[in-house]
Order: C-alpha cells, then sequence, then structure tokens
C-alpha cells in the first residue's frame, strides 16, 4: 500500500517575504478550498478550540484632529459622540478588574488622540497600564503616534501591546485620511518593536476599497518582520455624520475570505474578529473561526461601536464548543 502524503494544506512555511502576486493568489482560492487550508495551518500553531475575549475600552473620547473617514470620533464630523476627556486611572483599571472577573485576558485602552500627549495626562495612562498589568491581564492600548521615548515608558509600565492599524493599503490611504501618512504609521510600529513591545496591527474592511486593495493591505502585513503578534480584522461600522455613513455593506463572505489569507499569511498570529461583529450572523462569525479567527472583543461596545451583548457571545461559543483562552496562554 503506498504511503500517504501529507496534504499541502496541512502545512506552512513561515515567511516574510510574501510577493504582492502570491498574497493574491492566495485571497483568490475558491473559498472552501481557502477555508480548509486555513484551518489546517492554524491548528499546528494554535488550538482549536480556544477563542481569546479581550475588552475595550475608550479612556478619552472624540475630539481627535484626524480626519479618518471612518471614525465618528474625529473633530472634523458631526457625529452622534460625545466629548469625553482622559478617564481616571483608578476607574479604569476597576473596568479592568470586573473584566478578569470575567474570564477575559486581554484588556485595551483607547484614546483618541493623533499623537500621545506629554505630561500629566502620559503619566495617567502609565498609572492605568501598571494597575492593569497588575491583574494579571495582557494590557494594550492605542493612543495614536509614539516617540520611542514614550513607547519605552509604556513598556516599563507593563504594556504587553500597542495597536496601530495600517487601516487599508497604501494606495487607498490617502483617499481614507488626509492628515497623516503611511509613513507615519509605519514609524510608529518601528518605535513599538524598539522598546520590545508586541504589535497589534490590523485593517478595516468595507471603506470602499478594491479587492486589489484588501490584497494589498494583507500584503503589507504579511511582510512587516516579525509580523504582527495580533491581526484585528474590522469591518466598518457606518456611522451617521462621518463621510463613509452611507457606504454599501461589505459582503460578509469578503470579511471570511481577509481572515483566511491573514491566517495562512501569518500563521503564528492571532488574528482577532473586531469591530462589525455585530453586523454578521452568527453563521457568518463561524465561518470567520473556521477561517482561523482566534480572538474577538467583548463588551457592550468598542470605543464608541455597538458590539453583541454578552450572553449573545457566550451562548455562540458554547453552541460551537469554543471555550475562552486561559491566562497566559499565548
Amino acid at each position: 500500500m503506498p504511503a500517504v502524503r501529507p496534504s499541502p494544506a496541512a502545512t506552512f512555511e513561515l515567511r516574510h517575504d510574501w510577493t504582492r502576486n502570491e498574497v493574491a493568489q492566495v485571497y483568490r482560492t475558491p473559498l472552501t478550498e481557502l477555508l480548509f487550508r486555513a484551518q489546517s495551518v492554524h491548528r499546528q500553531s494554535h488550538a482549536a478550540d480556544r477563542v481569546q475575549t479581550c475588552q475595550l475600552i475608550s479612556i478619552k473620547t472624540g475630539g481627535c484632529p484626524e480626519d479618518c473617514a471612518y471614525c465618528p470620533q474625529s473633530a472634523h464630523y458631526n457625529a452622534p459622540v460625545e466629548r469625553q476627556g482622559l478617564l481616571d486611572a483608578l476607574h479604569v483599571i476597576g473596568v479592568a478588574r470586573e473584566a478578569a472577573a470575567r474570564g477575559v485576558t486581554r484588556f485595551c485602552m483607547g484614546a483618541a488622540w493623533r499623537q500621545a500627549p506629554e505630561g500629566a495626562e502620559f503619566e495617567r495612562v502609565l498609572e492605568m497600564v501598571r494597575g492593569v498589568s497588575g491583574l494579571g491581564m495582557e494590557v494594550c492600548c492605542t493612543l495614536g503616534m509614539l516617540s520611542e521615548t514614550q513607547a519605552a515608558r509604556l513598556k516599563d509600565a507593563g504594556l504587553s501591546a500597542y495597536n496601530h492599524n495600517l487601516d487599508t493599503s497604501p494606495e487607498f490611504y490617502g483617499s481614507i485620511i488626509g492628515t497623516r501618512v503611511y509613513d507615519d504609521r509605519l514609524k510608529t510600529l518601528a518605535a513599538v518593536r524598539k522598546a520590545g513591545i508586541t504589535v497589534c496591527c490590523g485593517g478595516i474592511l468595507g471603506m470602499g476599497e478594491q479587492e486589489a486593495d484588501r490584497i494589498g493591505l494583507l500584503h503589507q502585513l504579511a511582510t512587516l518582520q516579525p509580523h504582527p503578534e495580533s491581526v484585528p480584522i474590522n469591518m466598518l461600522v457606518r456611522v451617521e455624520g462621518t463621510p463613509l455613513a452611507s457606504m454599501a455593506p461589505l459582503d460578509p463572505l469578503d470579511m471570511v475570505r481577509a481572515i483566511a489569507t491573514a491566517r495562512i499569511l501569518m500563521p503564528t498570529s492571532r488574528v482577532r474578529l473586531a469591530a462589525g461583529r455585530k453586523q454578521l450572523s452568527p453563521e457568518a462569525v463561524t465561518l470567520c473561526f473556521l477561517a482561523g479567527a482566534n480572538s474577538i472583543f467583548v463588551g457592550e461596545k468598542l470605543l464608541t461601536t455597538p458590539n453583541p451583548p454578552p450572553d449573545e457571545d457566550e451562548q455562540l461559543l458554547q453552541t460551537l464548543g469554543l471555550k475562552p483562552l486561559q491566562p497566559h496562554a499565548i
């Protein structure tokens, strides 16, 4: 009887030299084959039945000077978001403590700044990071652009990860954001890496980009060295008052396809099914998990946009036989 050869779908090679054409070939694979390949790759680096639950809180809301067309926190738009100054550190640490008691293992704090400030506000953020880290949780921040000195101080305070998304392809970026350039984002990622903080970096689908732009975004992420340890894939949440409020809804299968491609290109990264999940049916979310997503954000909202209620998340995970990742089980 001849020996059975392992399926090519069951193997992966950790690469950082993907060409855009190669990424396009993966992305355009027939969907059922793409899902099979992604799930096969996923199981080699991750527990098939585990999903990390994260919670995201807005620690400073609204009034951002950036003009990101998708963001209701931009001062350029008349979106229904109430401005709120930087929260008290003890309040934020208390929210994190409650999240930890519910089994959340990663706590993320976001502030609507273009550039992380110096002075008292930054000191308060450091106090938050120290407090959340002391609870034994992974701590992630997204504060806008960072200097190398700020990144080093966040690392010393106990920051686990820094989120700074590329959003879309370099070619489409200027259609969405005019107040900073793509290279600004790459410089912040470099400062984070230099400080020894892990990188959380992904993008947003459904902003009017073409397939080539989704491929371009995934190519940019997959050629970062090392790959981002966390890759959030977001679906645009259309908010009244923003330039993208009337954008046509994204086909959920485009979300599935992007997640599967990310899993194949970046096999050891944690791929996070992030904003926009409330717009997906349970069946679509199931396909995202099958495609290799192994993290979700829990809680009633993500910064300022809605998220599925906790009981729905618990029921879905139970139905699928998925369990929350235990602390420090990366």
